[in-house]
């Protein structure tokens, strides 16, 4: 899609000198070796739908790195890893350029995070005959809570919750098997991963509502002015003129929605 921030062919006459200088100092900042490498979290399956041929991530994350590469018009390597917490922990270790990860005040301490580009709805499972019907019911005292460690949502809840217990299990596959394994009383998780999990949990029910929705956002390194400024612009663009939308739907992804502007 034609964009304000393209610099290639037909498109870099438009591009105001503001605006080309400002694409040039986010290109230093963030692909100072001519290349963008970008850390993409394998283990949310909404923003990953698996690899191509090559061993390659392909997915609405995959695709929102390639589209900044262009746009800064460098190539593009990308940096995948298995959870968010370990996508997190390399924003220290100048591994990538950046990360497309769920933005959270916690990470939020090392990494700087554009406005949202999309969001995933969190809310709960709960076993048959429950008596927790609601979101509200469920931080209560003696109610066990199954997360994924280090996810979004799971740095949510150890903020905000009050009464119950959180049992974390590495991943949001370990962390169903002990909720199943453990007779917990819910289990926290993304709305369209916790419905998939209805066809072999015959009986449990994911209640109405959310308790969160994951903000997924682009981070950087601090101390890059130039490049979160256009990271920003960016992804308010991307939003506006539909692209991760059309990303979105290319890979018919449920459960996935644009964030609004910001």
């Amino acid at each position: 899609m034609p964009s304000k921030f393209s610099a290639q062919g037909g498109n870099a006459t438009a591009v105001t000198p503001p605006l080309i200088d400002l694409l040039a100092s986010a290109r230093a900042e963030l692909a100072p070796t001519g290349v963008l490498r970008a850390g993409i979290n394998m283990g949310n399956f909404l923003l990953v739908q698996g690899k191509d041929e090559t061993g390659a991530p392909v997915g609405v994350a995959p695709r929102v790195a390639a589209e900044v590469a262009n746009r800064l018009g460098v190539p593009l390597q990308l940096v995948p890893y298995p959870s968010p917490g370990a996508l997190a922990d390399a924003a220290a270790t100048d591994a990538w350029d950046i990360g497309l990860i769920g933005a959270d005040p916690l990470r939020a301490e090392k990494i700087t995070f554009t406005a949202a580009y999309c969001e995933i709805e969190a809310s709960y499972m709960v076993p048959p005959g429950s008596p927790l019907v609601d979101i509200v019911a469920v931080d209560a005292p003696g109610v066990q809570i199954a997360v994924s460690a280090r996810s979004a949502y799971d740095l949510w809840l150890e903020r905000n919750i009050r009464h119950a217990t959180l049992a974390r299990a590495t991943g949001p596959r370990a962390a169903f098997d002990l909720y199943l394994s453990g007779r917990l009383d819910a289990l926290a998780g993304l709305r369209p991963g916790l419905l998939a999990d209805l066809a072999k949990a015959p009986g449990h029910k994911v209640l109405n509502g959310r308790f969160m929705a994951v903000q997924q956002a682009i981070g950087l390194a601090k101390g890059k002015p130039s490049a979160e400024t256009f990271l920003r612009k960016f992804v308010e663009d991307a939003k506006a003129s539909g692209l991760i939308a059309c990303f979105i739907a290319e890979y018919r992804v449920i459960g996935l929605s644009v964030a609004a502007a910001a």
